[in-house]
């Protein structure tokens, strides 16, 4: 049964930082590229991040440029999103996505004073 479970996710001053991990199971996690979106309330979902199968190449969503970084240890079958700088913008449910896999329940992430 295939399975992308997130967490990490919470509430953080602007300017702070979160990590969020992705567990994935019952699929070959390494053969697949993982992805990170969010979606925020009344606005579509939006790609974030995405990381090839062994890591070697990444792809950012502009708007997180600089700030966001997409990894993967393929030896835990965990994917995650180091984010630093939040903006309230920011404030979303983050989900973790694998092409013809489907998606995690997502993580709630919000950035507030």
């Amino acid at each position: 049964q295939v399975q992308l479970v997130e967490s990490g996710g919470g509430l953080v001053q602007p300017g702070g930082s979160l990590r969020l991990s992705c567990a994935a199971s019952g699929f070959s996690f390494s053969r697949y590229t993982m992805n990170w979106y969010r979606q925020a309330p009344g606005s579509e979902r939006e790609f974030i991040a995405g990381i090839t199968n062994f890591g070697g190449n990444t792809h950012l969503a502009d708007s997180v440029k600089g700030r966001f970084t997409i990894s993967r240890d393929n030896a835990k079958n965990t994917v995650y999103l180091q984010m630093n700088g939040l903006k309230p913008e920011d404030t979303a449910v983050y989900y973790c996505n694998a092409a013809s896999i489907g998606w995690g329940q997502g993580t709630q992430v919000t950035v507030s004073s």
